[in-house]
């Protein structure tokens, strides 16, 4: 649907900065914010100073993380930590109106093996409209959206009647450790749009992910007699094979919206430790994986298949010493998606209808986990709609358009304004 645009959302529309947002965009690129550093911490206050110059009410905090682990729903990290930030600003009261949600994650995965990048992966590099860096797509160009549309609406000099709100998170990469305790704190809204990149989608569902760790024990020997030991590397192979045979029968039937993905809920070993001298018959072999979660799936049920499945292959070897273990240490995401009946899908396709014009905006689902799942858990309704390509993050090749960013902003322009109300 296309609609005449306001007087209100016309000015606003002309007031994104484009230049702006790419200085912001390249500035943002440049620190480090590694999920757990202490430059992760120093985003958040940067991010701060700039919602504090956008007139908007801001609480920083440092999280209060032995009670937050000790919420029985605490949502798990893999990196340690010992100080994490929150972020949490909203525009000055205008009236009786709905609060909508601006949220995106601040934090980056490492950049991996230095030599697969050209340069520096935290010196943005332009080449015409692209920019390439760790964390370009996933995901400050999300937060530069985010902040970029506040700006314009602030700028505009919009009269709200309800609230728009920016929540910026730390360690959403291992867990959800900041939306949660942003969350707890009691900051909420009344719907959410997180600028995850959703490569030209709209993003209404994603499955989750479970961490895990699997233990095979095995026996000792000199490697000259390993006859009379047990390998546990060889005890571990055929429950490797068995994890594949689960995979497999957790992707027959997929989520209507998850169809586009060739796996959807994928089963995944990234770490084999195992054995520490050459000659030596290794007794014990940890591997660690991830375990992707339907839609829908309540998450004990995921991991009572994962671990049914181990505790199976490992009765067929009646040789072995003792049965695997399995443990769920690290992140644990659970599948999340937005109500079929939320007037917000519309209102974000309305937007990008008018904001950029082009084909109405296709609905799907994400295979990854991420913070929508503790938004809609905590009666949100949320979607994922941002800049860039999810299939360039977390790699060497990792890149967004200025252009995308600066689409992305007018859209959430629109969607703000019309979400919260003008007066």
């Amino acid at each position: 649907m296309t609609t005449t645009l306001t007087a209100t959302e016309a000015d606003a529309l002309a007031a994104v900065d484009e230049a702006g947002i790419a200085r912001t965009l390249l500035q943002l690129l440049a620190v480090p914010s590694v999920t757990g550093s202490a430059a992760e911490s120093e985003l958040q206050h940067v991010l701060a100073q700039r919602l504090d110059a956008l007139g908007l009410e801001v609480d920083l905090w440092a999280m209060d993380l032995p009670a937050l682990r000790a919420d029985p729903e605490f949502p798990g990290t893999e990196t340690p930590r010992d100080e994490a930030w929150g972020l949490a600003a909203v525009t000055p009261s205008g009236g009786d109106g709905p609060t909508l949600i601006l949220q995106g994650h601040v934090d980056v995965v490492p950049p991996g093996d230095p030599a697969q990048w050209r340069g520096d992966p935290f010196v943005p590099k332009v080449v015409g409209d692209v920019v390439h860096a760790r964390g370009a797509c996933d995901m400050k160009a999300g937060l530069v959206a985010n902040l970029a549309a506040l700006a314009a609406i602030r700028a505009s000099g919009a009269r709200l009647r309800g609230r728009i709100a920016a929540h910026f998170a730390v360690s959403e990469e291992d867990g959800g450790l900041g939306a949660f305790g942003t969350l707890r704190r009691g900051h909420t809204g009344d719907a959410c749009i997180i600028t995850e990149p959703t490569s030209g989608a709209l993003v209404t569902a994603n499955a989750g992910a479970l961490t895990f760790r699997i233990e095979v024990g095995g026996r000792a020997t000199h490697a000259s007699t390993r006859d009379a030991g047990i390998s546990a590397i060889d005890a571990y192979l055929p429950i490797h094979a068995a994890l594949a045979r689960l995979e497999e029968r957790r992707n027959s039937a997929p989520d209507p919206l998850m169809s586009d993905h060739t796996i959807p809920y994928a089963l995944s070993v990234g770490k084999l430790r195992s054995g520490d001298w050459a000659s030596s018959v290794p007794d014990l072999l940890v591997a660690e994986g991830r375990l992707g979660v339907q839609l829908d799936e309540d998450t004990a049920q995921a991991r009572a298949a994962l671990e049914t499945c181990v505790a199976e292959a490992a009765a067929a070897q009646a040789w072995l010493p003792e049965p695997p273990t399995v443990t769920w240490p690290g992140g644990q995401f659970a599948s999340g998606r937005l109500a079929p009946g939320s007037p917000l899908r519309d209102l974000v396709r309305d937007a990008h209808a008018d904001a950029v014009g082009g084909p109405q905006l296709l609905e799907r689902g994400a295979p990854y986990g991420s913070d929508l799942r503790l938004y809609t858990g905590a009666g949100v309704p949320t979607l994922h709609f941002g800049p860039g390509d999810v299939r360039l993050a977390h790699g060497p090749r990792e890149q967004v358009r200025v252009s995308e960013v600066v689409a992305a902003t007018r859209v959430l322009v629109l969607a703000a304004l019309r979400s919260v109300g003008v007066r």
